[in-house]
């Protein structure tokens, strides 16, 4: 019998299929190999991040992190005072980071998950930090994540995400939504203007800084790198 789709889910499940990439990214395999020549692929901090600290744009708190990868940010949030859980569906990627955590002598509550599948409480983190996950959720999948984020933070919290520009140095496609199905990829990673984060984020929150991460040295201690968009948002009142 041909598919019938009953519910949102299974038309969720059903976009997420029509959008399987004839090369789609393995994450255990791209984590696999620590000498890949990967920008991020640093144990440092990103500078925007380190900067919300410096200037006491943020403080420490509970903090939830969407694609924790190998936890370069998760551990520098956990060593300036924060009680950090970090999310990655990627075995390989947390046992790097849980390697690093160990050896920097920080706990931090790595959780192997996709994120669509998360069970949280609601209204838990001062902050919700996403450093290069957004660009790879498909367009269909944006609506629950936002829903998400919004149900993770605590009122008064802070989300706050990096993200491809479009057309930028690191990649950044820019297909329109259209596109994405009509060519059944996201082409590595959607790229944004900062018109569409404003866009896509407005209904539920608001934009405190959307701005140009800063191409920072490795020496300066932070990952820092043109081609991404670095942004802070608070959740809109009503």
């Amino acid at each position: 019998m041909e598919k019938v789709i009953r519910n949102q889910e299974e038309l969720l499940q059903l976009l997420d299929q029509l959008l399987e990439e004839e090369k789609p990214i393995n994450w255990n395999a791209f984590y696999s190999n620590r000498e890949r020549k990967v920008p991020f692929f640093v144990n440092l901090p990103d500078e925007n991040l380190v900067s919300y600290f410096q200037n006491n744009q943020l403080t420490p708190g509970k903090v939830l992190e969407l694609g924790c990868g190998h936890g370069r940010n998760a551990i520098y949030l956990a060593e300036n005072g924060c009680e950090v859980d970090a999310v990655d569906a990627s075995t390989e990627a947390l046992e790097w980071a849980k390697e690093e955590a160990a050896k920097r002598q920080v706990q931090v509550n790595f959780i192997e998950k996709n994120l669509f599948e998360l069970s949280l409480s609601n209204n838990t983190y001062d902050l919700v930090y996403d450093s290069g996950c957004f660009h790879h959720i498909a367009p269909h999948r944006r609506m629950s994540y936002i829903e998400l984020v919004k149900g993770a933070m605590k009122s008064g919290g802070t989300f706050a995400l990096t993200c491809f520009i479009e057309n930028g140095e690191l990649g950044g496609s820019s297909l329109s939504d259209l596109e994405v199905y009509q060519k059944r990829s996201l082409q590595g990673g959607l790229g944004f203007s900062e018109e569409k984060l404003c866009a896509i984020f407005q209904q539920d929150f608001e934009p405190m800084e959307i701005k140009k991460m800063k191409s920072v040295d490795s020496s300066s201690g932070m990952f820092g790198v043109s081609g991404l968009w670095a942004a802070r948002f608070r959740i809109r009142s009503s």
